[in-house]
């Protein structure tokens, strides 16, 4: 094997642990997108009832993004989280001036995930919003997608390893691609999920929302991948191309 293909397969193999690393670090966490919002009054009924209604199994979307409007929400993939203060008596207690916060995490279940959105969020008889629907679905499965085809092309690329041939690699490489398009498709589908959401429910006033690390990883995640996928196929290739031109050289 030249060096040079050598060299390109382990940058390619580099390339392809740190995306899957950040994938894997982007669908484990809960900062796809953060609320900054003004500090509440644990002494409001409103505010105890809204922690009490994100707790619930059967909070509906506009309940739980209610939720996060209000309270410093995070949202990932899997959970939603708000944070609030941790002692909610109606009064402060005179000996402790400082303030305490907790975050309060719920999972999406699959049921859920699954679910389909209405056009006005938490009115039921208001029609199924299909796009909206399906760009939840979208990416909710894609990453996980994504992650998959990464580690079957990690076992290819390690079978090419031992039969010491970089040919199989060609495979590899166009599982990388198509990683990296499904994390590209998951990533825009998680944009345009936010950007539809936030026109049928308006952020309140002081309230401000943005894409967090969780987003950005699977952001930077894609380019590693497209780029292991190109040097998987370059090298194969040329390795494959050259070794037919030397062998057709030696037959001659």
């Amino acid at each position: 094997m030249d060096n040079r293909f050598a060299t390109a397969f382990v940058i390619a193999c580099v390339l392809s642990l740190i995306s899957t690393i950040y994938m894997a670090a982007s669908i484990g966490t809960d900062f796809w997108y953060e609320y900054r919002s003004p500090v509440q009054e644990n002494s409001s009924d409103l505010n105890k009832s809204i922690w009490a209604d994100f707790a619930s199994d059967e909070a509906d979307e506009k309940t739980y993004n209610d939720a996060l409007f209000r309270f410093n929400g995070t949202m990932g993939l899997w959970r939603r989280c708000i944070t609030i203060p941790q002692n909610t008596y109606w009064y402060s207690p005179p000996e402790r001036t400082e303030s305490f916060d907790v975050t309060k995490c719920m999972s999406f279940t699959l049921n859920e995930q699954f679910m389909e959105k209405f056009v006005d969020p938490g009115n039921h008889n208001s029609g199924i919003d299909l796009l909206r629907t399906y760009l939840w679905r979208c990416q909710f499965l894609l990453p996980f997608v994504s992650l998959g085809l990464m580690c079957f092309g990690a076992v290819i690329g390690l079978c090419a390893c031992i039969c010491r041939s970089l040919y199989p690699t060609i495979a590899t490489g166009i599982l990388h691609l198509l990683a990296g398009l499904c994390t590209l498709g998951s990533v825009s589908c998680y944009v345009a999920g936010i950007k539809l959401l936030h026109q049928k429910l308006e952020l309140p006033e002081k309230v401000s929302g943005e894409f967090g690390w969780s987003f950005c990883l699977a952001c930077v995640s894609a380019p590693l991948q497209f780029m292991a996928s190109a040097l998987f196929i370059w090298a194969a290739h040329t390795n494959r191309k050259e070794y037919t031109l030397m062998k057709a050289y030696r037959v001659a």
